[in-house]
């Protein structure tokens, strides 16, 4: 626990951008969990859960939505507790590798939720 202590106040004081991205993943998590708690519907028995094999949409339960308010929790809390790690392993250049990843992440299940909202 000292050295993630230590990781967070050394990233405070000479990554002010990783900081950011940090900060920007956590809001933009944030953001997907709210958006996509307010979208699940619980009153249809039937939604578009996913894309089919062929190019449709799947059709399932709202239940099956669910993952993306766990997404959102996994990207906003897991992923900056990660890359708080990677940066005492590898280094800044792999941690902030890490985050553009996670903010490309977040804006895709962006747009999946909400292509499959406007299909249901």
């Amino acid at each position: 626990m000292k050295d993630f202590k230590a990781d967070i106040t050394k990233i405070y004081k000479e990554e002010r951008l990783m900081l950011v991205m940090m900060i920007l993943i956590f809001l933009a998590s944030l953001a997907l969990f709210i958006f996509s708690l307010i979208k699940i519907n619980p009153a249809s028995s039937v939604i578009k859960v996913g894309y089919g094999d062929i190019g449709g949409y799947r059709d399932g339960s709202w239940t099956d939505l669910i993952a993306f308010p766990l997404l959102a929790v996994l990207f906003g809390i897991l992923h900056n507790f990660i890359a708080v790690r990677i940066y005492h392993k590898r280094g800044a250049g792999m941690t902030k590798f890490f985050l553009i990843t996670t903010i490309v992440l977040i804006v895709g299940a962006f747009i999946v939720l909400s292509r499959l909202v406007q299909e249901g």
